[in-house]
């Protein structure tokens, strides 16, 4: 029988699984921190260890030889694949998917929809044979529907904006977009976002870039 460790104060939804048996050769053990919340639809491979207070999303996967640290939270339909390294306090928000092969470093933000990839040259054995994914920096955030292909490394601190394709490594506290991704400037020059933006009325959309005004139903520009 497997080797279930659940710490104490685990909050568990009816229809969540945690020891799945893998189809790949995998310890056939699994561990869990204290203070877990595992919503409804989750499925968490026998094979990983997660540190404490865990929290799962809906319909969320984990897959086996994962190690996770503490303070980690996986968003509803987010897949972690198999062999990833995630350390303390990541966010992974929604519709994610995570390559097998990946490490995201304390700290990281990942925004809904990234897609990590982890083989180069798909369908050719030698590509397979060395598949990788990025290392994600502690601290780094990775804005909404951005692609990140193998073997890159994304440094501490930086800033990726939304739907980049990185495609090679992006040096500490910089920020990158576009297709393909290319660094911009540094986080730390960034304008402080209280220049950017005004407050909106009555709107629960509560503030818009601050000089944009709507003309004839669309968005104007500066």
């Amino acid at each position: 029988m497997p080797d279930i460790l659940v710490g104490d104060g685990l909050d568990l939804d009816p229809s969540a699984i945690l020891g799945y048996t893998p189809s790949r050769t995998a310890p056939d053990d699994l561990v869990l921190g204290a203070d877990a919340r595992i919503r409804s639809n989750t499925v968490i491979y026998l094979g990983s260890r997660i540190g404490a207070r865990f929290q799962t999303g809906h319909n969320v996967i984990i897959r086996e030889e994962c190690r996770i640290g503490d303070d980690v939270s996986v968003w509803s339909n987010s897949v972690v694949d198999y062999s990833c390294l995630i350390g303390d306090h990541v966010k992974i928000h929604s519709n994610c998917y995570i390559a097998q092969f990946t490490e995201i470093q304390d700290g990281a933000f990942l925004a809904p929809g990234v897609t990590i990839a982890n083989d180069l040259y798909p369908g050719q054995a030698a590509s397979a044979a060395v598949m990788s994914g990025p290392v994600i920096g502690a601290g780094a955030q990775i804005g909404v529907n951005v692609t990140i292909l193998p073997f890159v490394r994304i440094g501490a601190g930086c800033l990726i904006g939304a739907g980049a394709v990185v495609v090679q490594d992006v040096p500490a506290g910089c920020v990158a977009f576009g297709n393909p991704a290319r660094v911009r400037g540094a986080v730390g020059d960034l304008a402080p976002i209280e220049s950017r933006v005004e407050a909106v009325a009555a709107s629960a959309s509560r503030y818009r870039l601050r000089g944009h005004r709507s003309n004839g139903g669309s968005h104007g520009s500066s």
